[in-house]
This record gives structure tokens, sequence and C-alpha cells, in this order.
């Protein structure tokens, strides 16, 4: 009959003092306390598995408690009695656990952007790299990515809310669910908790640019014309040109003299300076044709004789072989009273509001001029075509509308072909 064990205590664990060899202290059913010469106590359990003896560790003593070791105990136990070898089971768990540790948030965010930064453009990689280690990497950056639920992310976005920063924690929301999918595609974790939590999320207020409205445009062309904010006659060029040709804002004060032929009176952007020209994956390869009016022909000249020398339309005035900041146009507008009520690009909104309703000219054709993709599989050929042609008479309407507009003199009509 094999002799009865008397369980350990908390107290007989806690007393036991180290000897010249090591001992053991059993608790029963496998269980017993490993003391040490130097004092470590290691909790030890000897099982049977498919006829073989197998040495399970538990850990520590006082790291894993005597309570914490009988819970292991059962666990094996339980383990056995399911078929399940107790000593694989808990290789495969330490193994898992090293994977987690290694799998971070933070490790695996950095490996997705690493792998994405080919197919971004630079400022995109670099806010997006930004926005990870100022706004979530101190959060949550060590955890196991596996380990991650919906509350633990929402508590990170919750946190951006907070500042008022809508945009920014929508955005902060997108590029942490394309590192979870990235993570769930991977292997790395079961599941993207990051759309569940969306719903707790304040909605962001969409809105477009600020711009002025057709009826307000003669009080603004007034002010520009007065001048009494006193800008210099490139910075007035380059607004007029903005109202004239409404392309981008970095389209206009990026483009080189070396673009513009004054005696042919052409201008084409090519398409690598295009918004969808510097997409990496698939860009539109077309060339944008812009079709400046009379009037922006006066201008270029003009502007020509001050900048002509310089290798861009509006040089820097620091180092003139860069071009101006990408916020002269909201400087100026601002200093004319429009902060804020319009922008560079609220031209643009400008323009298609005078185009298609003071005109009359159908969307499609503002919508080429305005550089935006056709949406099908004809647009490109169609757009080197046939609405060349039409959109360099629509050109000059609408400047001559502007020149009516400052003066009072707006005669409006259905110049295009109905829609």
């Amino acid at each position: 009959m094999p002799k009865k064990v008397v369980p350990l205590t908390d107290v007989k664990v806690k007393s036991a003092k180290p000897r010249e060899k090591a001992y053991k202290l059993s608790d029963g059913e496998g269980l017993y306390l490993l003391v040490n010469p130097d004092g470590g106590k290691y909790w030890r359990m000897k099982i049977t598995y498919g006829g073989q003896e197998r040495l399970l560790s538990f850990g520590v003593y006082p790291t894993v408690s005597l309570a914490e070791a009988r819970a292991e105990r059962s666990k094996a136990r339980s383990q056995k009695v399911a078929g399940v070898d107790p000593a694989q089971a808990k290789r495969i768990a330490k193994r898992q656990q090293a994977i987690a540790a290694t799998n971070t948030f933070e490790a695996i965010a950095r490996k997705w952007h690493a792998e994405k930064c080919d197919t971004w453009k630079e400022n995109t990689a670099r806010d997006t790299l930004n926005r990870l280690e100022r706004d979530v990497f101190p959060l949550i950056g060590k955890r196991p990515i596996s380990d991650l639920d919906g509350p633990t992310v929402l508590d990170v976005l919750k946190r951006v809310e907070e500042r008022g920063a809508l945009e920014m924690t929508r955005r902060l929301s997108q590029v942490c669910s394309r590192v979870f999918d990235y993570a769930v595609a991977s292997g790395l974790a079961k599941y993207n908790p990051v759309p569940s939590v969306r719903v707790a999320l304040k909605p962001r207020v969409k809105g477009h640019h600020a711009a002025i409205t057709p009826d307000e445009l003669p009080a603004f062309l007034r002010i520009l014309e007065k001048n009494e904010v006193r800008m210099f006659t490139p910075t007035r060029i380059m607004m007029r040109l903005m109202m004239l040709v409404f392309v981008r804002t970095s389209e206009l004060i990026e483009t080189p003299w070396a673009e513009i032929d004054l005696e042919r009176e052409q201008w084409v952007i090519p398409w690598q300076r295009m918004k969808m020209g510097k997409r990496k994956l698939n860009p539109r390869k077309v060339d944008h044709h812009v079709n400046l009016p009379s009037q922006g022909w006066e201008l270029l000249r003009e502007l020509h004789a001050i900048t002509g020398r310089n290798k861009y339309l509006f040089p820097n005035q620091r180092d003139p072989a860069k071009p101006v900041s990408n916020g002269a146009i909201l400087a100026a507008l601002k200093r004319m009273g429009y902060a804020g009520r319009h922008t560079g690009h609220g031209f643009r909104a400008l323009a298609m509001g005078v185009i298609k309703e003071r005109l009359g000219y159908r969307h499609d054709v503002v919508n080429r001029q305005l550089a935006h993709m056709s949406g099908d599989a004809y647009g490109e050929a169609y757009d080197r075509a046939e609405f060349i042609e039409e959109r360099k008479v629509m050109m000059q309407q609408y400047a001559d509308y502007l020149d009516g507009a400052a003066t009072g003199r707006v005669i409006a009509g259905r110049f295009g072909r109905a829609a």
C-alpha cells in the first residue's frame, strides 16, 4: 500500500531551508517542491504518459505559489485523461508564448509598413509611421498582437478622439485595421478587432474644401484687383492663374518654365507631376492639357519678364532654385480676408460651379479639365481627342466670365452642349 502523502502548506513551503544536498517536499499526485542547496525552490511534477515518465516544470517559488502549482498539476492530469501529452503541450505553449512575445503590435506594424512603403508616396509612408509612433506604439506597441482585443484598441483610439482630432482618429483606425489584417493573413492573430469598435467612435463631420460661391466672386475679384493688401505681382498672377486654370495647388506652384511654350501657347503638364500619375500602383500615364485662355497667356508673359530666368514660374524668395511654399496661396487668401472661407483647392470648386451653373457645360467636360479620372475604359483616349477642343472654348468663355464678374458686366448663358 503506497505511503499516504501529507499535502504541503504555505507555511511549510515558505519555511523550507536549504541543505547540503537538494531535497524534495511532496504535495501528492506527482507534484513536489525541489529545494536546492542555493535556496532556490522549484515546482516539479512526475507524470506517466504512454508508458513513459515525464518531468514537468511549473516555475519557481514564490513567483509561482502553492495554489498555482496545484492548478498546473490539475491541468496536466486533465490533459492526460484527454489523451494529450502534458510535456508536449507545455513545450508547444512555451513556443507559442515566445512567438507571441516576438510578434508584438509594433513589430508587426513595422514589418507591414516596410512591405507597403514601395507602394506609397514618401510623405504617406512617413505620416503613417509617425501616427503609429506617436499615438499607438507607446500604449500597445510592446504587447503581443494576438492578445489585443476590441476594448484595448478602442482605448487607444479614444485617446486621440479626446483631443478633438476626429479625422486623425479615423485615419489611425484605418492604419491599425490594416496592421491587424496583415497579422491575420500571416497567422499571427485570429481576428481584426478594429471594425467592431468603430461604432463607439464619434462620427467624423464630412466637409469640402472651403470655397466661395459664384455670387461671392465679384467681391473677391475687386479685392484682388485693388490689391490693398499689397501683394507682389507674382503672387497676384498666381492667384489669377489659379482662378483661370484651376489646376491643383502643387501642380501650379511646381510648374517649371520648361513646360510653358509661350510662342505656341501650349502648356502640357507631364503625367508624372499629376496627382494620379504620382501613384505607385497603376499610375495614370496621361499628360494634362491645361488649355489656357488668352488672358492666361497674357499673365504668363507678364510673369516671364519677372521670373523667366528662374527654373520655376514662382520661385522661392529664399532659394530661387525651389518653388514657393505650398502655403503661399493660403497666405495670400488670409491677407485678403478669406482665411477659412476659401482655399487653393476651393478655386476648383468655384470653377466647377461657374462653368456648370452659369455657363451650362455638362459635368464630364469640366471633370476632364479638372484632371479627374474618367471612370470608363475609353476616357483617356476621349480626353486627348474631342474634349481638348471643347475645353479650349470652355476655358476662354470662363475667363471672359471672370472679366465680366470683375466689372459687373456678366453675361451668362448655356454655351456648352446640354447634359
